[in-house]
Order: structure tokens, then C-alpha cells, then sequence
């Protein structure tokens, strides 16, 4: 505890540090704010009634959980920071496909900067295809639209949803430039830890009225174990050993540097994004047939905590990975760029036979990650099963247990570069957490 207070204090000492810290609780509050300002005319009481009535489905609860409850609440920014997210996806994979977006790509931060302005308007473009949909299929739905919503209304409506998207979008791209972490994805995780009290809670009364303490007691200590396997597997990183040529420094040769430099391959490189790709595949068969009677898909895609969704959810997830691995990681430029560099992994030889390599190397290595996630994504349905509630059952597992993780991670070593700069203590010292300053570098290079 003293070590953490004194942290605390060279943090605060950190004027810089402490003023992004600053800024970035600031925005995060204004983001908060916004999730609880109901659209102009809607009847919230009738939502609350309709919601307490009828529950949420499987659908609702995911993009309630990454609103922070600004979707079931039809506020202003009800639509959240999903959209961006779904534009990010869909320029990346134009980068694997359109010869224009792999220019921009190679363009350095010119064609960033172009591609971050097609990824705004082909949010904007989300966006209105979406808040419609919304208003729509949510809204009207729950009976909570005003009774003379005409034209104007709904233009007006939709104009509010796109432009508090787009504001949430603003919110995120401030914190990312001046303050501290990734603002996009704090977002994204402020919105679904916003959730965990209530669940929590939730779940603690059942078991307090149910007589069971020792239940909740056992539900802590594995959600603890689930958060403490997240970190170990996000934090994996196989150490490929490199050697590198001498330099020549004048009339002195520099010391042989290779024993001290490797090629960090990461267990999970492909992060979070597999299980949103096949999350997003498998909410098109629920929309479909969840709420028919009979047949086969019925009973396979009906029940999310079933034994054939969640199969083919795991199957999906594994395939994904590996697809996306494959974006990520380059054995053949790789190879490349350790020749041009003088470098070589021992008994090796540089160039085909060095690319051959490190792809059966990734590929071995992608194996036991794609399981990870896979099994990561079926917890919810494992602890729903043993007695968990929905509502915390979704804290122990998938994109939300991932996102949450990766992102504390992120922003804690973003705040220990900060310390070790200025020759402090950094937040994770000694503990098995690198900081950015030993992680995904190749020393010697």
C-alpha cells in the first residue's frame, strides 16, 4: 500500500502526466454525461415500462454493454462508439483488398491522416443507416415514441443520434492526442465497466436473499482467476532470438549486439478482433431465427448459451484468428526487413527460408491463442450454466473481459513510460507486466 501511495504522488508530480490525466477524466465525464440526456420527445417512463415488462434480448444487452447504457436509455449518444469501430473494420479490410487503400496505407502519416477522414464519413454514412433502424425497430417498439412524431421529429431525431456519434468520435480522438491512453477504446471500456456495478450487484442480492454467501464468494474468485489468464495470454509474447551485424564506428568495430536482441511474436496478435468478427456474423442468425418456433436453426441459434451457438461460435472464433493473424503479421516482409538490417535468427538462413520460418513459427504459436479466445468468448454460457445472472455473467468473458484488460494494460504502461522518463519508479515494477520500454522492441536494431 505505501508503494502505491508514493506511485500515486510521482504521478501527480508529473505536471505533464497529470494534466493528460486530467483532460482524459474530464472528457470521459462529458462522454458519461452524455449517455444519460434522453432524445428530445421520447416518453422514457413508457421505455422503462417496456423494458421491465419484456427484458432485453441477447442484441440489446451487447450494445447496451458497449454504450455504457446510452442505447436501452435512447439518449443522444445511444448509438455510441460502435459505428466507428464498424468503419475502422471495413477500411482495414479494404486495405487487404483496394489497391487505392493500400497506397494511403504505405503513404505514412499524409495517407493516415486520409484515412482517418474516409473513416469518418463512412461513419457519418453508419450512422444514418443506423439511427433510423434504431428509432425504429427500439424506440417505437417499446411504445416510447412521442404520440405527434411526424416528419420533423424523425429528421430531427436521426440528425441528433449521427451528430452525438460523431461527437463521442471527437471525445475519443482528444483523448488519444492529449490525454492520456486510447481514447476510442476507453470509451468503449468506460462503457461497459459503467455496467459492472449494477450487475454486480445484482448478482450479490440474489445470493444474499438466496442464502448462498458462499456462492458470490466462489463467482469473485473465478472471475478473479478468468481477469488473471486474460493478462498472462495478452501479455504472451514468444521471444524469437536475432543476431545482428557488427557496426563499424569509425576505426572500432561495435560490440556484437545479437545476444541481447530478439523478435517478439505476441500469443495473441490478433487481439480482440476475432471474436467481434464472429459475434458480428452470429447476431445475423439470432436476428433471423431466435424468434421462430421449430426447425432445426431454431434450436441451434435460438439459445445463445446452447451448446450448437456456442460450438459454432468457438469454431468461427478459431478460423477468425487465424485469418486475422495473417493481416497482422508479415513473415515475408519481416524477413526483408531483417536483412536489410543486418540481422538473422541463428541457424537460419536470411530471406525465403527465414520468412518459411517465422510463418510456421506464427502459425504454431496462433494455435493455442485462437483457443484462448474461443474458450474466452463461451465463458458467459459456462458461468450462465453454473447460476451466474446475464447481466454478470457477461463480465466473465469475451470482447468485454478483452477489451477491458487490453485497454488497463495499454493506459498503465502509456502512464510507466511517463515515470521511467523521468527516472521514477514506473507502476509495474516488479511485477512479470513489461512497460512499453521492454516490450515489442528489438533491442540492437
Amino acid at each position: 500500500m505505501k508503494k502505491f501511495i508514493q506511485n500515486i504522488k510521482n504521478i501527480w508530480k508529473v505536471e505533464e502526466l497529470r494534466k493528460r490525466i486530467i483532460l482524459t477524466l474530464a472528457l470521459i465525464l462529458i462522454y458519461r454525461i452524455g449517455s444519460f440526456i434522453i432524445l428530445p420527445g421520447v416518453d422514457y417512463g413508457a421505455l422503462q415500462a417496456a423494458q421491465s415488462k419484456d427484458g432485453q434480448n441477447m442484441l440489446e444487452t451487447l450494445l447496451s454493454l458497449f454504450s455504457g447504457g446510452g442505447f436501452t436509455n435512447a439518449s443522444i449518444m445511444a448509438l455510441g462508439i460502435m459505428p466507428y469501430i464498424s468503419a475502422s473494420i471495413i477500411m482495414q479490410l479494404l486495405g487487404m483488398a483496394v489497391p487505392a487503400v493500400q497506397k494511403m496505407q504505405q503513404e505514412g502519416e499524409s495517407g493516415r491522416k486520409r484515412i482517418n477522414m474516409f473513416t469518418r464519413v463512412l461513419t457519418i454514412v453508419i450512422c444514418a443507416l443506423q439511427a433510423p433502424s434504431y428509432l425504429a425497430l427500439y424506440v417505437e417498439s417499446k411504445g416510447a415514441l412521442p404520440a405527434d412524431a411526424g416528419t420533423f421529429w424523425w429528421v430531427q431525431s436521426i440528425t441528433v443520434l449521427v451528430a452525438g456519434a460523431m461527437f463521442a468520435v471527437w471525445l475519443g480522438e482528444r483523448i488519444t492526442d492529449k490525454g492520456i491512453g486510447n481514447g476510442i477504446s476507453l470509451l468503449i471500456t468506460v462503457g461497459i465497466l459503467a455496467r459492472l456495478p449494477e450487475a454486480f450487484m445484482a448478482e450479490f442480492t440474489f445470493s444474499i436473499e438466496g442464502g448462498n454467501l458462499i456462492k458470490i464468494v466462489l463467482e469473485i474468485f473465478a472471475f478473479m482467476v478468468v481477469v488473471l489468464g486474460t493478462v498472462l495470454i495478452v501479455q504472451g509474447v514468444r521471444k524469437v532470438p536475432l543476431n545482428t551485424a557488427k557496426r563499424v564506428v569509425g576505426a572500432r568495430s561495435a560490440e556484437d549486439q545479437g545476444a541481447r536482441s530478439y523478435l517478439p511474436i505476441k500469443v495473441n496478435a490478433s487481439g480482440v478482433m476475432p471474436i467481434i468478427f464472429a459475434q458480428a456474423i452470429m447476431t445475423v442468425p439470432v436476428m433471423i431465427f431466435a424468434s421462430s418456433e421449430g426447425g432445426f436453426m431454431s434450436e441451434v441459434f435460438g439459445d445463445i448459451y446452447g451448446f450448437g451457438y456456442n460450438l459454432t461460435l468457438f469454431l468461427l472464433i478459431v478460423v477468425f484468428t487465424y485469418f486475422y493473424t495473417a493481416i497482422m503479421i508479415n513473415p515475408r516482409k519481416i524477413a526483408d526487413e531483417l536483412k536489410r538490417s543486418g540481422g538473422f535468427i541463428p541457424g537460419v538462413r536470411p530471406g525465403e527460408e527465414t520468412a518459411s520460418y517465422i510463418d510456421s513459427l506464427v502459425s504454431r504459436i496462433t494455435f493455442p491463442g485462437s483457443l484462448f479466445l474461443a474458450f474466452i468468448a463461451i465463458i458467459p454460457a459456462i458461468a450462465k450454466l453454473a447460476g451466474v445472472n446475464d447481466a454478470f455473467a457477461m463480465f466473465f468473458g469475451g470482447t468485454s473481459l478483452l477489451i477491458m484488460v487490453g485497454v488497463v494494460l495499454d493506459t498503465l504502461q502509456q502512464v510507466e513510460s511517463y515515470l521511467l522518463n523521468r527516472q521514477m519508479d514506473g507502476l509495474m515494477e516488479g511485477t512479470r507486466i513489461k512497460g512499453r520500454r521492454t516490450q515489442g522492441e528489438m533491442s540492437g536494431m
